[in-house]
């Protein structure tokens, strides 16, 4: 059967894959999705699923066991993104929490800020959010306007960020910050910053296209006050930082595109079946037969590069230019199969109640999100022609 092929991955393949696979379908089945409609009137999740993904070892699944985390591989984590892309899941940001913030953590805190934050992380007792864009400043991340001003034994903080995921809901924040302002060299660094501090307010959620159990705020700063030690790395390196970072967070949204598309087309492979038409099945069409061949080759080939950069990641192989490629072209390839798969579906495909609406609603925002795809694009460029512009630099410079 063809859902089998779609199920054959070697990356997947272990029988803790297996165990994985199968606790976390569980997890979906018994305890998210009997909520999603009412965290999507919420605007936002309960605390509690938080936690109980925290006991079941699904959340920091790649950290250290040092620090709370299951001490697995990336791929663990890749999976729980995948299952819960199948369903249509929008709403708990556990992949923003594990595989971005905690990364960061992991790679450029302090021993201290580890063993402080990681271990509340695994366990779901803290919800995290990253504060990088601001209302004047998408992809541009060297030109925020957040600033932290040095007062010898700690920062303060004047600013603004907006469409921060887990943002309401958020206990702690990595936000970037504009230091050393007024000099020629205004550097970007990152600070941890703890929602409970003064100063420190949330927005209402927004409303939204889709995601819509997702809580997305807007975050405010006023005079707050950040111990130095709260500084995330070096003062300045910021947006090295990120630049590093960015990669996985990119690779994360074109994972949850693969599992989006796979869901979508197994969804749509069960609908046709049983629909009928003309008194037969509509999968008996030609046309949906077609349709169905072109989006399971879109998926499957997609599937074989994004497995390859899952792959690269715990050996620190993962490229800006391989994720972006990834990200770029696994949303693309998404949309695609999510526009057609809702077709198939006919009217019911609109209707809110039926997973592929949300699919289709969800999905147009990874298009946007962890920089836009004209910037995937750009990234993907310059590293195609990296020799021609540093030439063309040194020689503007002479």
């Amino acid at each position: 059967m063809l859902s089998n092929v779609l199920l054959d991955r070697k990356i997947y393949a272990s029988e803790e894959h297996h165990m994985m696979r199968d606790m976390i379908q569980n997890f979906i089945s018994n305890e998210i999705l009997e909520q999603n409609d009412q965290w999507e009137k919420d605007g936002m999740v309960s605390r509690t699923i938080w936690e109980r993904a925290g006991s079941l070892g699904l959340l920091c699944i790649d950290m250290p066991t040092l620090y709370g985390g299951s001490g697995l591989d990336f791929s663990f984590g890749a999976l729980l993104i995948e299952e819960l892309a199948k369903k249509g899941i929008s709403g708990p940001g556990f992949s923003l929490h594990s595989d971005i913030i905690a990364p960061y953590l992991l790679n450029h805190g302090t021993e201290a800020q580890k063993l402080k934050y990681l271990p509340l992380m695994a366990s779901g007792k803290i919800i995290t959010a990253i504060g990088m864009t601001e209302p004047n400043c998408g992809s541009d991340l060297k030109a925020i306007r957040t600033t932290a001003e040095d007062k010898g034994d700690h920062y303060v903080v004047n600013g603004q960020k907006t469409f921060i995921t887990n943002g309401f809901l958020s206990d702690m924040a990595v936000v970037a910050v504009k230091t050393r302002t007024g000099t020629e060299d205004e550097g970007v660094s990152l600070l941890i910053m703890e929602s409970s501090w003064d100063g420190f307010e949330k927005g209402v959620p927004f409303k939204k296209i889709g995601m819509k159990a997702q809580d997305t705020c807007e975050l405010f700063f006023d005079n707050v006050k950040v111990p130095k030690e709260n500084l995330l790395g070096r003062e300045g390196e910021g947006f090295k930082i990120m630049m590093q970072e960015l990669a996985r967070e990119r690779l994360t949204v074109a994972i949850t595109a693969i599992g989006t598309a796979e869901g979508a087309l197994m969804d749509t492979i069960n609908y046709t079946s049983t629909r009928t038409a003309f008194n037969q099945p509509i999968a008996e069409f030609q046309n949906t037969q077609f349709k169905l061949a072109e989006c399971a080759t879109k998926l499957q080939v997609h599937q074989a590069f994004i497995d390859r950069c899952i792959q690269m990641v715990p050996t620190h192989e993962l490229t800006a230019e391989s994720a972006s490629m990834a990200k770029y072209s696994a949303t693309e390839m998404c949309s695609v199969v999510v526009d057609e798969c809702l077709q198939l579906f006919g009217g019911y495909g609109y209707m809110w109640d039926y997973p592929i609406a949300r699919m289709y609603a969800d999905n147009r925002v990874a298009r946007i999100y962890a920089g836009t795809n004209e910037i995937m694009k750009l990234l993907i460029a310059r590293g195609l022609f990296r020799e021609l512009f540093q030439q063309i630099k040194d020689e503007r410079k002479t």
